[in-house]
């Protein structure tokens, strides 16, 4: 520690704010801990600061995509600040801020952990290698590869990008006949991703069974269990995400066999310190590891979880970026859920009219995601198609689905229609996804 860094607040250090709607309600709670324990929150963004200056005390722009950039700016504010903690919940930033929390020797998922989950090739072959069943699997450049590594897999399989999450570019593909176009669906997604993992496409074999996730907390290699969410797709050959409900008591949560599977995976990968987001699939042979993630869901799962448990996501992060192990016991008991609205094709966002509270039981809460004169395209063209959002609380798991879909019968979407999608365009991120500049 330098001389100026002893007369520096100790500070906590936050790489990419996120999206305010989906963010500000982990900001809020994570900044109250830290002003409590006299520590300072400054934060490395992308775009100039709007929302977020309510709750940082120094906040430096840098193009936080770039890794050079990225290093160069946290090297230099931990040259004049006591940096004690580090953290990152946008999926793009894991790796590069798991890589500097270990340069500073801060509390942080490792490198070798950090490395484990964003790659999901890797994944898949620490996890094999430990024992814990996988599907057969294959990375792959290549159209001629990804053919010969389903034939050796066996069909049916998906195809999906080496380093992408909410489902973006995972393809289902039931013959040889639809591999070429997977694969070319695939990779499109993959490109856009700018760190070491771009352009490769992981081929995999199919597991069947319903969705789960479970967001966790690991100190010191103790994985704590947070909260639980069913997932709600559409059908094949894409998988997009269009709900997730969460239930205090789901009885998986006392499942000895799955946390104990969720355990094991995160001890092979060696993550030491921080929050994952582990997907998984209930297949007739068990839980089988889909992916694990080096951060909090996203779609807004863990208000979901706030909702339902009591649980302060919040303040579990601060908690393990500055290495105290977090309290992770429920403190209520319901069921909270979320819907998302998205259009039955392609189209142009025109308007968007959505309830309020108390314009149906349940409903917490009611955004849009996307302005009026947005092009939501459906996969391959495009993904996340949504519009808006509602989130619903009941005191039960039918209650919250019935009361999700009338909350969502009450969003009305005008669109109207738009051309096909370029088949040549290069991929982009959906809309809504990004914070922009105000």
């Amino acid at each position: 520690m330098t001389e100026h860094q002893e007369t520096t607040p100790d500070t906590l250090l936050v790489i990419g704010s996120g999206l305010k709607e989906y963010r500000e309600y982990l900001v809020g709670p994570m900044s109250r801990r830290a002003r409590a324990a006299g520590l300072e929150l400054l934060l490395v963004n992308n775009l100039r600061p709007t929302w977020q200056r309510e709750y940082f005390d120094e906040i430096v722009v840098a193009d936080v995509f770039d890794t050079a950039t990225m290093n160069a700016t946290v090297r230099e504010i931990a040259a004049r600040r006591h940096v004690v903690g580090l953290l990152c919940w946008d999926e793009p930033l894991v790796l590069d801020a798991g890589l500097l929390a270990a340069e500073l020797g801060v509390p942080g998922l490792s490198e070798r952990g950090v490395r484990g989950v964003r790659d999901k090739e890797r994944t898949r072959t620490v996890l094999t290698a430990a024992g814990l069943r996988q599907p057969g699997f294959a990375l792959t450049t290549s159209p001629a590869e990804a053919r010969a590594a389903a034939a050796r897999i066996g069909y049916p399989v998906v195809l999906k990008p080496r380093a992408m999450g909410a489902s973006i570019g995972v393809v289902f593909a039931a013959d040889e006949h639809q591999l070429d176009e997977a694969f070319r669906t695939a990779l499109s997604a993959s490109e856009v991703d700018p760190g070491p993992y771009r352009a490769s496409v992981i081929v995999e074999e199919y597991a069947g069974g319903p969705e789960i996730s479970v967001d966790g907390a690991v100190h010191k290699g103790e994985y704590l269990p947070l909260f639980l969410a069913r997932k709600y797709s559409s059908d094949e050959p894409y998988f997009e995400e269009v709900g997730h409900i969460v239930d205090a008591a789901d009885p998986l949560l006392a499942d000895p066999a799955l946390l104990a599977h969720l355990a094991d995976a995160h001890r092979a990968l060696g993550v030491e310190d921080g929050i994952t987001h582990t997907e998984l699939r209930l297949t007739p042979r068990g839980p089988l590891i889909v992916e694990v993630n080096g951060r909090l869901g996203g779609d807004l799962i863990p208000l979901l979880g706030r909702i339902a448990t009591g649980i302060e996501p919040g303040e579990v992060l601060f908690d393990v970026a500055v290495g105290r192990r977090p309290e992770t016991a429920p403190s209520r008991t319901a069921v909270a859920g979320i819907r998302f609205g998205c259009p039955e094709q392609d189209c142009l966002l025109e308007e968007l009219t959505l309830p309020e509270p108390g314009d149906a039981p349940g409903l917490r809460h009611a955004a849009p995601m996307a302005p009026p004169g947005t092009v939501l395209r459906l996969p391959p063209g495009g993904y996340l198609a949504r519009h808006s959002f509602v989130v619903c609380e009941a005191d039960s798991l039918p209650a919250c689905e019935q009361r999700l879909a009338d909350a969502a019968a009450l969003v009305e979407a005008r669109v109207s229609a738009v051309g096909p999608a370029d088949p040549q365009a290069p991929f982009a991120m959906p809309a809504g996804l990004l914070d922009v500049d105000r």
